[in-house]
């Protein structure tokens, strides 16, 4: 089961920051959900274990992640694939765009795809898009605040 997630970040940091955050295996491990391990193998590789809990089914996916169409400091693809055992599969990447915004803002666009199989595939395809959703949204807002300090509160 197969859905497409697109997104925008405004961030308050010039691109060559957002590319370098891009790339912290670090700043990656403290803004994916549930991640615990991220260990670089390669320039581009890293092994992962990350820990999530979709509908009623909690599961712990051992896998890789790997950056591929490196095209720095502008984009590049982040793709990850991991085995959850009973639970399924999950594999998924985004296509991550940043452009300059004056000297001192980027805005990261994002178009995510992501795939489930197994027991989690009979969650219903809007659980698994809505958690999906969720995910990367959760990703790219940890990212900008990892970057640009705590949002302040907008006042209303």
């Amino acid at each position: 089961m197969a859905m497409i997630i697109e997104g925008e970040e405004r961030i308050a940091a010039p691109v060559e920051t957002v590319w370098r955050a891009l790339n912290d295996p670090e700043v990656l491990k403290d803004c994916i959900p549930g991640c615990e391990t991220l260990e670089k193998t390669s320039d581009t590789e890293f092994a992962a274990t990350v820990s999530l809990k979709i509908g009623p089914i909690k599961a712990r996916f051992n896998g890789t992640v790997e950056l591929t169409n490196l095209n720095p400091p502008h984009s590049y693809t982040i793709s990850g694939e991991g085995k959850g055992g009973v639970a399924g599969f999950a594999k998924g990447g985004a296509d991550v765009l940043l452009s300059a915004d004056g000297a001192d803002t980027t805005i990261l666009s994002y178009k995510a795809k992501a795939d489930v199989g197994g027991k989690m595939a009979q969650l219903g395809s809007r659980l698994i898009q809505s958690t999906s959703k969720k995910l990367a949204s959760e990703f790219f807002a940890a990212l900008n605040e990892r970057i640009s300090g705590p949002r302040e509160a907008e006042s209303v």
